[in-house]
């Protein structure tokens, strides 16, 4: 996927999760961020960030922030919507006989549904941003629906579906993510439940650039 109107900016602050104080050309700007996230790691004051301006009539903010630089130097994206963009176009290149997105199971939306022949898919995806020495980490803040979308996936798998997390890593030269216990003890239990269950576990590098998204 790739971004139009990107521009680069500094980070300033953040004064809540959805908004986000940066320079534009040396001026003062609130952006909105797209990601609810912490990334308390990753949005530093001075750090290089990119933004899109979406065009988007009647908006209260004129630009989205979607990727910063670590410190580190390496890019990261941020933009929680990026993840499922991305893997719609790459399942799109995979012989799949259908494909749904936000597909109702049982209580939960699951992010797609797909069938190959007589067989059935659920695939629940989830963005990482937060990487500690060379290793994925997910989530960076507990999320009670991540926990959920676990049960629903043991379900699913016990009643025949393939069932798949897959984990969009949004930063390159990372290959692994692993569940983060300190931040979500409940997710990462439900983790290795779904492991034991027989839920697929895949993890998608990508690339990354300022205007882009691509597995």
């Amino acid at each position: 996927m790739k971004y139009k109107n990107i521009i680069k900016a500094v980070f300033e602050s953040r004064p809540n999760r959805f908004i986000a104080k940066v320079l534009v050309d040396g001026h003062e700007e609130t952006v909105h961020v797209k990601n609810t996230g912490r990334c308390k790691e990753l949005l530093i004051p001075g750090c290089e960030v990119w933004l899109t301006e979406p065009g988007t009539p009647e908006r209260k903010t004129k630009y989205d922030l979607v990727a910063v630089r670590k410190s580190t130097g390496v890019l990261f994206n941020i933009d929680s919507q990026a993840p499922n963009k991305v893997v719609k176009e790459w399942l799109e290149t995979k012989g799949y006989d259908r494909i749904v997105p936000e597909y109702t199971y049982g209580n939960s939306r699951i992010d797609f549904y797909m069938e190959k022949g007589k067989e059935k898919f659920l695939m629940e995806v989830k963005g990482c941003t937060l990487e500690v020495d060379g290793i994925g980490y997910f989530p960076d803040a507990p999320t009670e629906r991540g926990v959920k979308h676990l049960r629903e996936l043991i379900k699913a798998k016990k009643e025949g579906y393939r069932a798949i997390l897959t984990f969009v890593i949004q930063m390159e030269g990372v290959y692994e993510v692993r569940p983060n216990i300190a931040t979500h003890p409940e997710f990462a239990a439900a983790f290795e439940e779904a492991k034991k269950a027989g839920v697929e576990i895949l993890f998608l590098p990508c690339k990354v650039a300022p205007d882009e998204l691509k597995i």
